[in-house]
């Protein structure tokens, strides 16, 4: 399992980045009502604290109105507290504009607030709509991302699914997209509201006091070192968190997928210990990931803070000198807290945004990984389907460095049966998959009726093929559904007569719902030989030119062993077979026997003449039926005479 996994290797941000921002192309207008949207509310959350100071001038002026007589100017009073030695009230009052003898204007004020209130409301009714619309935008681009996803599968070749663990493959295509659509959800809005805010309340710092924005500024290039320095730290972190996450679901499916012989063998302990192993090193990753992460808004709310005790302390010597109106020292830090927050949002979303883009990269190495080599642009078509097979000197193999097949030779002929017998190992299954073309020679070719396969497209190619292999598949529905999956459109009677051709009909009467029962996903209401039956009965109904039997009855009892060879003449007539066996009585009428060792056919020939030849064939022939009975006798009786073993011996 480990040859599957990813190779670890530093995380190209920005690319990745970009890369993902892309697939939001097809939704630029949606994108571009978000973002005016997201303008608009912007700034008027952006012109709230600037009213909002205004209304605190209105009730701070009035009650230092209050305090002075009535009837003299303000600038009389200034003249007045000058005289009196008071200059510090003086240059208070000349920073403002009070009336003498007035109280607060509660009128003004109430204008004030209802404004300010109606901006507000307004930004949070657009700032809804924004979120609502970017909702459609992210879930759009990874409904595409899934269906290229899915695309994808089915354009990749047979061998990359054999280096890649199905929980490592199932988690790119699961867990990793969710990850990357709540990334997006939470990041995309945040991070525009946050930038434009930036840029807003930037403007109106300098525009209420220029000094004071100087100050505010120096926290912006701390603010980002910091969170660059952090967020270097943490993009390794994330990587292995979910490299540790394909892991354990590999792990995990493994598990769970063979959970019986698990138990057979008493190795649970040992399953449990693998997992519990995997577990701490996600664990790890995932504490490492969201700990270095995390420490970013800590740090950047200890620098906002620093920076609004400055700003507070010099606004209020401002104000004090008659620089300032209270009301903009109060806008001021409201602005400032409103820059500092959206850099401190900024700052908290990295581990999101990591985490996200490390998962976006994770499912674009799938979206690159390398396609099967394409159909050609003009298939050779065969307009004659006879079911000639011709193997023309080819050589496979799995790895470079291991040959398989080499320079092998063989034809089939129409209509013949074609036995592949030999041990495990030695390339049985693999010939039949080279000529579904699940997988690509390394020399010579093959023909089906005089046209190389590789002039033909795959879907045409297999179209003409029916498979049964060994290991039965069979998806979550109704035996009439499986069975029907071989042939789409076909008929109830084509149905029912695959099923009773191939004695599917004599179990399922037995059934509670008979055709219409539900098999589950493990397919557990169901025997294993039945399960190889529907399998059989769905390859009966496809009605190919070229049948290829892999091990088609190897998990059903002898007696429905004989029915289907019945089943299986009357499906091999008039169509070239290649069928793979081990029980060498289930071929013995076979036209053609090839016997393979090493990827090499060893020899050829009827049941009859191959006994008469004496050689590997009649080997196995005579290990099976007779000789591995005294074998096993023999040695029985030696262990238990070896053992003292009186309970072994015969009675």
């Amino acid at each position: 399992m480990a040859a599957g996994m990813p190779a670890e290797k530093s995380m190209n941000f920005v690319p990745s980045a970009k890369r993902l921002l892309g697939r939001l192309r097809p939704q630029r207008l949606q994108l571009a009502a978000v973002m005016a949207l997201a303008l608009v509310s912007v700034a008027f959350n952006v012109i709230g604290p600037k009213i909002l100071g205004h209304a605190t001038d209105i009730i701070f002026e009035g009650v230092i109105g209050k305090q002075l007589p009535a009837g003299v100017t303000q600038e009389q009073a200034e003249q007045a507290a000058r005289a009196s030695g008071n200059d510090e009230f003086a240059n208070l009052l000349s920073g403002m504009n009070v009336v003498p003898g007035a109280g607060i204007a509660f009128d003004r004020l109430a204008a004030v607030l209802l404004l300010a209130m109606g901006l507000f409301a307004a930004a949070s009714l657009l700032a809804w709509l924004q979120g609502h619309l970017l909702a459609g935008v992210v879930q759009n681009a990874m409904l595409a991302l899934r269906a290229d996803v899915e695309d994808k599968l089915n354009r990749l070749p047979l061998p990359y699914f054999d280096k890649q663990p199905r929980g490592e493959l199932l988690s790119r295509v699961t867990n990793d997209i969710d990850n990357i659509s709540q990334s997006l959800q939470q990041t995309l809005s945040q991070l525009l509201t946050s930038l434009l805010t930036v840029i807003g309340v930037l403007v109106m710092m300098f525009v209420v006091s220029p000094l004071l924005a100087v100050i505010a500024l120096v926290a912006v290039p701390l603010s980002v070192l910091v969170t660059q320095q952090i967020g270097k730290r943490s993009q390794k972190q994330f990587i292995a968190q979910w490299t540790h996450t394909g892991t354990l679901n590999a792990q995990i499916e493994e598990a769970f997928t063979g959970h019986e012989l698990v138990k057979v063998f008493g190795r649970h302990r040992e399953v449990r210990a693998t997992f519990a192993a995997k577990n701490e090193e996600l664990f790890k990753a995932s504490f490492g990931a969201q700990f270095i992460s995390g420490i970013i808004m800590p740090t950047m709310m200890f620098i906002g803070n620093l920076t609004y005790v400055v700003v507070a302390v010099v606004g209020g010597l401002r104000v004090a000198s008659g620089a300032m109106t209270l009301g903009d020292v109060q806008a001021f830090i409201q602005y400032s807290r409103q820059f500092t927050q959206p850099l401190t949002q900024v700052a908290s979303m990295a581990n999101v945004m990591q985490s996200g883009v490390a998962s976006a990269e994770r499912v674009f190495d799938l979206l690159d990984a390398d396609d099967q080599t394409p159909d050609p642009a003009e298939p050779a078509r065969d307009t004659v389907r006879r079911g000639r097979v011709e193997f023309d000197r080819i050589s496979f193999r799995y790895a470079p460095d291991n040959p398989l097949i080499d320079d092998l030779s063989l034809v089939a002929e129409p209509g013949h049966t074609v036995a592949i017998v030999g041990p495990t190992g030695a390339g049985k299954t693999t010939l039949v998959n080279l000529i579904m073309r699940f997988y690509e020679l390394d020399g010579g070719r093959i023909t089906l009726d005089g046209v190389d396969i590789t002039a033909m497209r795959r879907s045409e190619l297999r179209g003409e093929i029916g498979m049964v292999l060994q290991d039965t598949w069979l998806f979550n529905g109704t035996i009439r559904d499986n069975i029907a999956y071989g042939r789409p459109g076909a008929s109830e009677e084509e149905i029912l007569a695959a099923a009773r051709a191939t004695f599917v009909d004599r179990f399922v009467h037995s059934l509670p719902d008979g055709y219409d029962t539900v098999i589950d996903e493990e397919g557990s209401n169901v025997s294993a030989g039945e399960k190889q039956l529907i399998t059989i009965a769905r390859a009966f109904l496809a009605d190919p030119s070229l049948l290829i039997l892999d091990e088609a009855t190897s998990s059903v009892d002898t007696r429905t062993e004989v029915l289907v060879q019945h089943a299986m003449a009357a499906l091999r007539s008039d169509r070239t077979s290649f069928v793979i066996a081990h029980r060498l009585s289930t071929i013995r009428d076979a036209d053609l026997i090839l016997v393979m060792e090493h990827g090499q056919i060893v020899e050829q020939g009827t049941h009859a003449e191959l006994l008469t030849a004496e050689g590997a064939y009649s080997r196995l022939y005579n290990a099976q039926f007779s000789q591995a009975l005294v074998d096993v006798d023999a040695e029985v009786m030696e262990a238990g005479a070896g053992a003292g073993g009186a309970a072994l011996a015969p009675r």
